[in-house]
């Protein structure tokens, strides 16, 4: 489901561990509906390419001040295995994230959990627990304001 409006948010969401996306996406859609924040809903198959999904949004104008989308929330989750992939993973897309966010002065909520165990996920993810999705979706719309803000003290 997506809601499209002038304030509205891209939802980036890695589908790697789907049970733990839809409850981070029901947090974040929760607190955007609370808001009347519109939003549109983006899958992608790892945390890893999110970045690369952004990317490609605000080369074509999806996303970004005069784009569709003035923001993003990226959505999924990390659990460390026996190898240094999770490593990598973790590192290069919140990187990645952070590179975007900076060069494009584009508001990001970054709710990619980075996590030991399928249980920590859980209990990071959970709408009645520390509700990381929920999280996302207020930094993003904190770093929304503090835009607007700016932008109005300029034309004064």
């Amino acid at each position: 489901m997506s809601r499209k409006g002038p304030r509205s948010v891209l939802i980036i969401e890695a589908r790697f561990y789907e049970d733990i996306a839809d409850e981070l996406a029901r947090g974040a859609m929760d607190e955007l509906n609370a808001h009347g924040i519109a939003y549109e809903r983006l899958s992608v198959p790892g945390a890893l390419e999110i970045p690369l999904a952004l990317s490609l949004a605000l080369a074509n104008g999806f996303v970004g001040r005069a784009g569709r989308h003035r923001g993003c929330i990226a959505l999924g989750c990390v659990i460390r295995g026996e190898t240094a992939h999770y490593d990598i993973v973790a590192r290069e897309s919140a990187a990645g994230l952070h590179q975007l966010a900076v060069e494009h002065a584009v508001p990001i909520g970054n709710g990619i959990l980075t996590c030991e165990s399928r249980d920590q996920a859980w209990a990071r993810a959970s709408v009645e627990g520390r509700n990381k999705g929920r999280d996302a979706a207020r930094a993003c719309l904190a770093l929304m304001e503090l835009e607007q803000h700016f932008s109005s003290a300029s034309r004064r």
